[in-house]
């Protein structure tokens, strides 16, 4: 039986120019890019996980003919800040994780990762593994307060005894999700707590450095047996904003968004304006210190940016 000459499908995993593409009858095909493809304007890499794309049959192999627009797409700088790095495509919501403990978690990383979910106007979902470690629990009570205060549903949960990964499915039940977060937090651990046959890698903690090893090397959409569709991403730990003005940054931060109109100037940077309602909020405990703190420094990484390009 003769193949129709297209197919619609989606890219289930994207690397070495070489796109893995899952057909509307479920099949699961290889496909390499049209030439002409390869000029088109897109931001970041041209086709990645969770794009729509039409293929069609070419000798013994296929080729992706044309990619649909995004509805969506996850962003963030790419390394050496010169271009854009689209992490997932047409993804309706992002998780991110991180570990209460080994590693330790870093509240600016954490800071980092959920501003790059707000620059992509995407849903977060704060999600702690390896609750089940000794001193876990102060951490998880921490992350708690400090982000659910912001507004970000914080999920406590252990691959290894399976502590919240009830709710944890259910967040993942419907439509595609990311998850994003450091090397070693856990997300190929969690993904086969919840799905037992991925049988996904996993890798422990560098003796060297005390960090995760990269287990994921590239984006890859994985359909659960709990329902929905999971981005599983690369860890990575250098998270800088892309195609965000300084002045846009404190849109990326919930909780300044009310308080930049009770600012005695319109357009204050919250950073030494005289009555600035942000400003105030952190002196009275309003706003956290920490969270303050992830904002100036990434304004200041957006003005350098803006610098370096001759803005």
């Amino acid at each position: 039986m003769t193949a129709p000459a297209r197919q619609e499908g989606t890219v289930f995993e994207a690397g070495g120019g070489v796109y893995l593409v899952r057909l509307g009858s479920g099949a699961l095909v290889e496909a390499a890019l049209r030439g002409r493809l390869k000029q088109e304007r897109r931001t970041g890499d041209r086709v990645v996980a969770g794009d729509g794309v039409t293929v069609s049959p070419q000798g013994e192999g296929w080729v992706v003919e044309a990619v649909a627009p995004r509805d969506s797409e996850l962003v963030r700088r790419g390394l050496g800040g010169r271009k854009a790095k689209v992490v997932a495509a047409n993804v309706e919501r992002v998780l991110v994780v991180v570990a209460a403990r080994d590693p330790d978690v870093s509240f600016q990383l954490v800071d980092r990762l959920l501003v790059v979910v707000e620059s992509s106007h995407l849903h977060a979902v704060l999600v702690v593994n390896k609750v089940d470690l000794p001193g876990a629990g102060a951490v998880v009570a921490e992350l708690s307060s400090l982000y659910g205060a912001v507004g970000y549903p914080v999920l406590a949960v252990s691959a290894v005894t399976g502590e919240g990964m009830d709710d944890l499915a259910a967040a993942l039940r419907h439509g595609t999700s990311a998850l994003v977060g450091p090397s070693g937090a856990g997300k190929s651990s969690i993904l086969n707590a919840l799905h037992p046959e991925l049988d996904l890698r996993t890798g422990g903690l560098s003796r060297k450095t005390g960090r995760g090893r990269h287990t994921t090397v590239s984006s890859r959409l994985i359909p659960l047996e709990c329902g929905g569709t999971v981005a599983d991403t690369p860890g990575f730990g250098d998270v800088g904003l892309w195609g965000v003005e300084a002045a846009e940054v404190s849109r990326c931060f919930p909780e300044i968004v009310p308080l930049e109109d009770e600012c005695r100037f319109r357009g204050c940077a919250h950073v030494k304006e005289p009555d600035c309602a942000v400003r105030e909020a952190v002196a009275t405990g309003a706003v956290a210190e920490s969270r303050y703190r992830s904002y100036l420094a990434l304004r200041e990484e957006a003005l350098q940016a803006s610098e370096a390009a001759g803005y």
